[in-house]
């Protein structure tokens, strides 16, 4: 099968998976452990449960849920509902019991496919969701799903996907409140597929996805590499020396891992020593990428490193080749091929911009592309707020990010805007107070938030991860930040913590620094 193209018509993944377990039966298309899936036995067990899925009376325009660990098993499900003409809402684990029963409630759900660790938690799913159990440990991934699957050589019913059809909802991360359901239809994957190809994806290409398949961080680098028929080695969880040994045993050549994965990764003792020839690719997305990490990985680790920029929910994508731009390693690129991005101030007016001139001012980022979300799952009202229509009526996707472009058109983010602190009336980043204080040699990891105050409304706190050996005090570091910044950015707190909160793909979870300061 050739390649997809950038102007290549619409394909779905179920039907290029299916060209490749004819083509190239035996290639492999999935390991993880001792497990290893061939594209022929893959086929046949999206196939079996696609088949199955039918069989319950189940097709295009319904969802199916699963809540489980990564397993090969994982992937097969989410494929086979794809080939039925279904959407999967890949929910995390680590939401709490109430908050996966309303995700399910949310999207009308019919199955959800539950590992041993979600089902001992007995959840009360609504009473309209059967429960399938996936078995993690399983030797295939037809065995993963017992006796509800149809027999070998179950076939379903052909489906023609439609691109407007829904492939995916993802739920937010609930880093800032409830999860929102992001809709994102096929003609969305299909553009990320197409993407792909200039990160160079091929038949060749040996993926490691080290971070959990409910996350769109990892479906944007795991779907591409089935679809062009590369290999997926999936860990089950993250630790720093396996994913090296692994990288260095299969010879991986692309991975997507988020910015504190790669500090880890880095700051691993043995990290020198593993033979990473072999990469091409290292991308990174989900949470701030700073300066000094990307230049390290630039130096000692071998392949492109590229930083996408942007939402689940679609819009614009700023790409940074970090090896390529060594002096733009603060911004997080420019607009890919095809993106439109661009500022917009606090009423909603487009800000000016010209052509190698530096932004006069900071605004917030919104975006359009061939890849966007149809919207917030029955949520009509947070679609529209999210959106932002251009004079001519185009949709965009607003990203709450504030930021601003350089004369060379690349993007420097100052910070989220619900984050900007408003300090007697005096706008506080706490990115800038951040960068300071992750200059100091005491600090490893930083999270500076805004809490009420009676004299100026907001004032900004620190929340500091000493270095190991470190035993500097807290008011040392509070009033060495202070001697660096302006009198309007003075912090009127520093706290020290063992760590910060932060979700399953590495954001701070800033929403739980500011309870825990008024809970202290």
């Amino acid at each position: 099968m050739d390649n997809p193209a950038d102007d290549a018509p619409f394909n779905d993944l179920a039907h290029l998976l299916a060209q490749h377990a004819q083509q190239r039966p035996q290639a492999t298309a999935l390991v993880m452990g001792p497990q290893r899936l061939s594209y022929q036995a893959l086929h046949d067990t999206v196939d079996r449960v696609a088949a199955t899925l039918q069989r319950s009376g189940l097709g295009p325009g319904q969802v199916v849920a699963v809540c489980a660990e990564t397993s090969c098993t994982y992937v097969a499900v989410f494929l086979g509902a794809l080939r039925a003409g279904l959407a999967v809402a890949p929910l995390a684990p680590s939401s709490t019991d109430g908050q996966l029963a309303d995700m399910v409630r949310d999207a009308e759900a019919a199955l959800v496919f539950v590992d041993a660790a979600a089902q001992a938690r007995q959840i009360g799913w609504p009473a309209t969701a059967q429960t399938v159990f996936i078995n993690n440990g399983a030797s295939t991934a037809a065995d993963g799903l017992g006796d509800w699957l149809l027999p070998a050589g179950a076939r379903p019913q052909a489906v023609a996907i439609q691109p407007e059809w829904p492939f995916n909802i993802i739920y937010s991360s609930g880093t800032t409140g409830t999860p929102k359901g992001i809709v994102q239809p096929h003609a969305m994957r299909w553009a990320h597929i197409q993407r792909a190809q200039a990160s160079g994806y091929a038949a060749d290409t040996v993926t490691l996805i080290a971070t959990p398949l409910y996350s769109n961080t990892t479906l944007v680098c795991l779907i591409p590499t089935l679809a062009y028929g590369g290999c997926v080695v999936l860990m089950a969880k993250f630790d720093a020396l396996r994913y090296l040994q692994l990288a260095q045993e299969h010879r991986v050549t692309h991975t997507m891992l988020v910015p504190v994965q790669y500090r880890r990764l880095m700051a691993q003792p043995e990290f020198d020593r593993f033979d990473l020839s072999s990469f091409k690719t290292k991308l990174c997305t989900s949470a701030p990428f700073h300066a000094d990490l990307k230049a390290d990985i630039v130096r000692r680790w071998p392949g492109a490193l590229v930083e996408y920029y942007g939402l689940t929910e679609g819009g614009g994508t700023c790409i940074l080749q970090a090896h390529m731009h060594p002096d733009k390693l603060h911004t997080v690129g420019q607009p890919a091929l095809g993106h439109d991005i661009r500022l917009i101030d606090e009423d909603g007016v487009e800000m000016p911009q010209q052509v190698g001139v530096a932004s006069p001012a900071s605004g917030e980022v919104v975006g359009r592309s061939p890849g966007m979300m149809s919207g917030y799952h029955k949520q009509p009202g947070l679609t529209a707020a999210a959106e932002w229509h251009d004079a001519q009526g185009r949709r965009f996707i607003r990203t709450g990010d504030v930021g601003r472009f350089d004369q060379d058109g690349f993007l420097v983010l100052m910070d989220r805007r619900k984050d900007m602190i408003i300090s007697g009336g005096f706008n506080i980043y706490p990115s800038d107070l951040e960068a300071v204080l992750r200059a100091h040699t005491s600090v490893a990891d930083v999270a500076v938030v805004g809490v009420p105050s009676a004299e100026w409304g907001e004032t900004p706190v620190a929340f500091c991860v000493r270095r190991a050996g470190a035993t500097e005090g807290a008011e040392a570091i509070r009033q060495w930040a202070n001697a660096q910044v302006g009198k309007t950015q003075r912090l009127s707190a520093l706290r020290l913590v063992d760590e910060l909160p932060r979700s399953a793909i590495g954001k701070v979870l800033k929403r739980e620094l500011r309870d825990a300061w008024a809970a202290g």
